[in-house]
């Protein structure tokens, strides 16, 4: 079996019954496909680099799966079937990997005070 992890948009203002039904129709594509789900993640809403169907934001997904390519070719498909979905995208990994944390804050840049300059006296 081969890793993959996709990640889809979809719109918005979706309802908590609409986005769990089409997680529904995710996991039953996986299950039909004799492949395995390692991990579906809401990601929120985030503002779109630019509008896609008039929407400038999207609710992001990650999908983390093992499967064969047709178990993908078949997941993009209802993908792209599907209204509710503006954008998807899957990578084929080759080797586990963490999902990447928030990256952490950086630390404060400590100033150092210019030393007194000491004047000089002839």
């Amino acid at each position: 079996m081969r890793m993959y992890e996709t990640i889809y948009i979809v719109q918005p203002d979706l309802g908590e019954d609409d986005i769990k039904a089409l997680s529904a129709k995710v996991q039953d594509v996986i299950a039909k496909k004799n492949g395995e789900m390692k991990r579906l993640e809401d990601w929120g809403s985030r503002k779109l680099a630019y509008p896609i169907e008039k929407f400038s934001r999207g609710r992001y997904f990650y999908l983390r799966c093992d499967g064969d390519e047709t178990l993908i070719a078949e997941l993009e498909r209802r993908l792209r079937l599907d209204d509710k979905v503006l954008r998807y995208q899957s990578v084929k990994l080759e080797k586990e990997v963490e999902a990447p944390a928030a990256a952490a804050p950086k630390a404060a840049v400590e100033e150092v005070a210019p030393e007194a300059a000491a004047p000089e006296s002839e």
